[in-house]
């Protein structure tokens, strides 16, 4: 018997499954690597796999998955609010903010349990595999609200990178602001983001931190979104950040 034509080129099997959102590509090659999907009814788990989603069909955990339509939301994470699908302890998640949203979605990055502030939630995997590359990163930049103030050396030393943990934190700038009685307040800018990278800055040099807040990513605004609130990005916000993607793609390959 003749097979069909296929009008689409094969792709990897953590690209399909991030296109049918179910996570992004290093979660799904956990999921393969898992023995959770099947490809034509056969369990498969070399990540190396190519797919042709035209032909073949792919199951995740039993279930058919299928590529959805492209949904990127902006959302306003308030403080206790977890950035995972689930969690056992039962806490709230970014998810259960969204829970009348057809489409499948995850999460671009974190906010940790007690920091708020601009979020992505999308079922774009190459958006999100672009966002969470680890060879270019886009600025984000958060407010800071602290109990004293950080000294010149302190801040120069923050620009220049503080070895923790095994790993180097820097930021690329930090601007005192007000001093009120609920803190002194700082906007600072990150190229990347480590675990609890602010955070670990300020335990560093013993600072309390009263909040921490996201206020953008790459070109797109936190504005005045409300807690617990959410939107779907416009296109042209989504445009000016694939450009930002690019540059900082170019950047890096020199």
């Amino acid at each position: 018997m003749q097979q069909p034509m296929s009008s689409t080129q094969p792709i990897r099997l953590q690209k399909h499954l991030a296109d049918c959102g179910l996570g992004s590509r290093r979660f799904c090659e956990k999921l393969i690597t898992a023995g959770r999907v099947e490809v034509d009814g056969k369990t498969v788990t070399e990540l190396g796999t190519k797919v042709d989603p035209a032909t073949q069909k792919v199951a995740c955990n039993g279930q058919l998955v299928v590529v959805e339509p492209s949904v990127t939301i902006l959302l306003n994470k308030p403080p206790k609010v977890i950035c995972t699908s689930d969690d056992p302890q039962g806490r709230t998640t970014v998810l259960d903010l969204l829970e009348d949203l057809p489409e499948r979605v995850y999460t671009v990055g974190r906010l940790d349990f007690m920091s708020e502030g601009l979020i992505m939630v999308t079922n774009d995997g190459d958006l999100a595999h672009a966002l969470m590359h680890p060879s270019y990163h886009v600025e984000k930049v958060y407010k800071l609200w602290i109990d004293t103030p950080i000294g010149y050396h302190q801040l120069q030393k923050m620009k220049r990178g503080i070895p923790n943990q095994g790993e180097t934190l820097r930021v690329l700038d930090i601007d005192e602001g007000l001093h009120t009685r609920k803190g002194v307040e700082y906007t600072i800018t990150l190229g990347e983001g480590k675990n609890r990278h602010i955070r670990r800055l300020m335990e560093h040099f013993d600072k309390k931190v009263f909040r921490l807040m996201r206020i953008a990513i790459g070109p797109i605004q936190l504005d005045n979104l409300k807690p617990g609130a959410w939107r779907t990005a416009k296109p042209s916000e989504l445009k000016f950040l694939r450009k930002a993607i690019a540059d900082q793609k170019n950047d890096a390959n020199g």
